[in-house]
């Protein structure tokens, strides 16, 4: 049970307080309701070149880790296709030190030539590095546009193709900056050996007179509902082949979730899944495989990959993943197999509650759901899903015209 108390600015910055006695620590989150969705399809990439231009200084702080390191801080972001998340943790005696650094950032970041040219390179370099040049990097450069025809989740995070990074321009991004990154379109999450009276106090302080700006509309295209089976070949110089199988599943907020993220736990979380124990151990087709959900806040997608042995042909690995999935089809799963995969998340989320990061994180992510107190709800509703639904579930998702495969065949 993670327990908070909520207030919001008159800018509509909304804050959640945790406290937590127990530790000398504190972390302060902010989440940005701005993630690769939400980007121009001409002009990919924004949101992730954004996290990086942050750290490039405000107009108070021209570095950005300097103070933080003195305080004996540490920070670090992430950009997903739906978010983009920036934490800061260090001792809570120096709390007013990461009010100070967040706020400076969020009212006036310092918008330089040079500091573009710096992270426009940093990120074209992780562009080529970990997708270009790294054997299967491009996996959802050509996965994901074949899933999706219409979504914004048809791109990667990173961007649809180099250039759209190359060729962003100053103006373009102030005007995502004026766009996305208000306290109207924030959650801030304070979180360890804190007050609430005393977060008040900080962030009427220090973030009340950041003008609100205008909450961005979102009005993304649905994705029309998959009627055939797709499928693409490619060749590169990789050492084994491998294979990807992405199928449409619901959105975030669906109770389905639930139940899709206990089948990717039947299939392959632990060396008793059945993927691992069947294909790997026994049938020995696969040197590794595993099953996963993006957990996208729109519909997802269900993914299954597996590099097959050398000997073992990528139609008969292809066969062997659809005659499991289709036996979650046909058979109910055993009261045992379903209590283990529960018993394995029950832990998992009880474990996550131990750290303080992960906590602010948490509450932040479900309050941009619709509200934090629905954190506290998840390990019922996973415990609530039944055999039935697995079975329900996995006839829904695992249908070849809701597939779409990619061969990545070695040279």
């Amino acid at each position: 049970m993670i327990s908070f108390e909520r207030f919001t600015l008159s800018n509509g910055l909304r804050v959640l307080v945790h406290e937590d006695p127990t530790t000398p620590m504190a972390v302060v989150d902010i989440l940005y309701d701005v993630g690769a969705r939400d980007e121009n399809p001409d002009q990919t990439g924004f949101a992730h070149l954004f996290e990086h231009l942050m750290f490039g200084g405000s107009k108070n702080i021209p570095v950005y880790d300097e103070p933080l390191q003195r305080v004996g801080g540490e920070n670090n972001a992430f950009t997903s296709n739906d978010i983009t998340n920036y934490y800061i943790s260090l001792p809570a005696v120096n709390l007013e030190t990461a009010f100070w650094l967040e706020s400076d950032r969020m009212l006036d970041l310092a918008f330089s030539d040079k500091s573009l040219d710096v992270q426009r390179n940093v990120v074209c370099e992780e562009f080529k590095q970990r997708y270009l040049n790294q054997p299967y990097g491009d996996v959802w450069l050509k996965l994901r546009p074949m899933a999706y025809r219409v979504h914004p989740y048809r791109w990667a995070t990173i961007g649809k193709e180099l250039a759209h990074i190359e060729q962003a321009k100053m103006e373009d991004v102030k005007a995502f900056f004026a766009k996305h990154y208000r306290p109207s379109n924030a959650i801030m999450v304070v979180a360890g050996d804190v007050k609430v009276n005393q977060v008040k106090e900080l962030a009427e302080k220090w973030f009340g007179g950041i003008p609100k700006g205008e909450k961005p509309s979102r009005m993304l295209p649905l994705e029309p509902e998959q009627t055939e089976a797709r499928k693409e070949t490619i060749k590169a110089s990789v050492p084994l082949n491998a294979i990807y199988l992405a199928f449409h599943m619901s959105s975030r907020l669906d109770d389905a979730y639930y139940t899709t993220d206990l089948i990717s736990d039947i299939l392959s979380r632990g060396q008793s899944s059945r993927l691992f124990s069947r294909l790997v151990k026994e049938q020995k087709l696969f040197s590794e495989i595993n099953a996963y959900l993006t957990g996208s806040l729109d519909a997802g997608l269900f993914v299954v990959e597996g590099k097959p042995l050398l000997e073992v042909s990528i139609e008969k690995a292809e066969q062997a993943i659809w005659f499991e999935l289709d036996q979650l089809k046909a058979d109910l799963v055993t009261e045992h197999e379903l209590i283990k995969v529960k018993n394995k998340m029950e832990s998992t989320m009880v474990f996550s509650e131990m750290s303080l990061l992960d906590k602010a994180m948490s509450l932040a992510y479900f309050e941009l759901l619709g509200d934090a107190s629905q954190v506290n709800t998840e390990i019922e509703k996973y415990l609530q899903v039944s055999a039935e639904d697995i079975r329900k579930q996995a006839g829904h998702i695992f249908r070849k015209e809701n597939s779409s495969t990619l061969y990545y065949l070695a040279n």
